[in-house]
């Protein structure tokens, strides 16, 4: 993948997630995933944007729960989205972050699979960018986790989306 039009997403990774009952599924290979993303795509010259989301009832803006989680660590130009829809490109100005980056290329990562990373993964879809969800870097706290993430997998097997570990996302 070319750094040049490529963007890495990553969604939604706040504390109030990592603190509900069921717990996040591998949410410690979750993280070291994004992690290794977020250095590689540094490193490779790609745009890193952090999307934070915020509703009247989890996610209150502003507050402990909100914020993004303790184990990231964005980088002063990283652009971080603030979004109250599950899909990422609703009512935010991300479309035009990507557009003033010439992006055309997005990898996507995060929380949680079958509601924000789902809804971005579509909406990026439908405006005709070119998507690869990483296969190990997003996940849910549900306790149908396994199988919602493979259920996601199978659908967008029927879109031009591409599914791919970590090992195999390049930026450069």
């Amino acid at each position: 993948m070319s750094p040049q039009n490529t963007a890495l997403l990553v969604i939604d990774v706040q504390q109030e997630l990592f603190q509900k009952s069921t717990k996040i599924y591998q949410a410690e290979a979750l993280l070291a995933n994004i992690n290794t993303l977020v250095e590689r795509a540094h490193r490779g010259g790609a745009p890193v944007v952090y999307i934070q989301h915020s509703s009247d009832r989890i996610l209150l803006k502003g507050s402990p729960g909100w914020e993004l989680h303790e184990q990231l660590r964005p980088l002063p130009e990283d652009p971080i989205v603030y979004k109250e829809h599950g899909n990422a490109f609703e009512d935010t100005n991300l479309a035009e972050i990507l557009q003033g980056k010439h992006i055309t290329r997005l990898v996507i990562t995060g929380l949680v699979t079958h509601g924000c990373v789902n809804a971005t993964v579509m909406g990026a879809l439908e405006l005709g960018y070119q998507v690869t969800l990483v296969k190990d870097a997003h996940s849910s706290y549900s306790k149908d986790a396994a199988k919602r993430i493979e259920e996601l997998h199978q659908k967008l097997s029927a879109t031009k989306a591409e599914v791919k570990p970590t090992q195999e996302i390049t930026f450069g």
